[in-house]
C-alpha cells in the first residue's frame, strides 16, 4: 500500500468522524515535523554540545537534575520554595532512587549539597554549590545564546504569532486524555477497536 492511500484511508475514517479532509491534511503535516523535532530532541544535541564545549565532568541525566533542582519557573513551575530528592524524581518523571542516586553523585563531585529545611527542620532539601550553578548558568547561556541568535532572524510579528500558538498546541495532549476529548468521534473508535480485536483474533 503506498503512502498516499494510507492518508487517504485515514482521511475518510476522519471524514466519518466529522473532521474534514483539510484539516487531516494540516494534522497530518504537523505531526511529520513534530515527530521530527521530537527524535531530534530526544538525541539532546545541543545538551551534549554544552558538555562538550564546557568540558563538564557531567552526563545528561546529571545536568537534569541540576536544572531541576535550580527549576526555572516557565519550566517545571514553582509548586514548591525547597527541593528534595522527591522533588526532582516529579519534576524529571524519573524513579525516586534514580533521583537520589544521581544527588548522591552530584554531592560527591561538590555540585549539589544537602541543607536543613526552613519549613520542617526534620525534612532534608538539595540546593546547588556555586560551582552547580556556575554549571547551569553557562549551560543555559549557551543554550540561549544559540536560539536567541536563531530567533534575530525572525521578524517581531512571527515570534509573537508563534509563540501563543505553540503554547496552545503544547496542551492538545492534556486535552486528549480528559472524557471529553475524542467525544464526537467514539463511535469510530469504538469501531476502530472492535475491528482492531477481530483482526487479532
Amino acid at each position: 500500500m503506498k503512502i498516499g492511500s494510507r492518508d487517504d484511508v485515514m482521511k475518510a475514517n476522519l471524514a466519518r468522524a466529522g473532521i474534514a479532509p483539510e484539516v487531516t491534511d494540516r494534522a497530518l503535516t504537523l505531526d511529520a515535523v513534530v515527530q521530527q523535532w521530537r527524535r531530534r530532541v530526544q538525541k539532546r544535541e545541543l545538551g551534549r554540545m554544552a558538555l562538550r564545549e564546557l568540558d563538564l565532568p557531567l552526563d545528561l541525566p546529571k545536568l537534569d537534575v541540576l536544572i531541576a533542582i535550580w527549576a526555572p519557573s516557565n519550566e517545571f513551575g514553582r509548586d514548591e520554595a525547597e527541593t528534595m530528592v522527591s522533588t526532582i524524581s516529579t519534576r524529571l518523571g524519573i524513579d525516586p532512587s534514580r533521583a537520589s542516586r544521581l544527588v548522591s553523585d552530584l554531592i560527591g563531585q561538590g555540585f549539589v549539597k544537602r541543607a536543613v529545611s526552613q519549613q520542617d527542620a526534620r525534612r532534608t532539601v538539595v540546593e546547588l554549590t556555586d560551582e552547580g550553578q556556575a554549571i547551569v548558568d553557562a549551560v543555559r547561556t549557551i543554550k540561549f545564546l544559540i536560539l536567541g541568535e536563531f530567533l534575530s532572524g525572525w521578524s517581531a510579528e512571527e515570534i509573537e504569532t508563534f509563540i501563543p500558538m505553540l503554547e496552545r498546541y503544547s496542551h492538545w495532549a492534556d486535552q486528549a486524555e480528559t472524557m471529553n476529548a475524542g467525544a464526537a468521534a467514539r463511535p469510530e473508535i469504538e469501531a476502530l477497536a472492535a475491528k482492531l480485536k477481530a483482526k487479532l483474533g
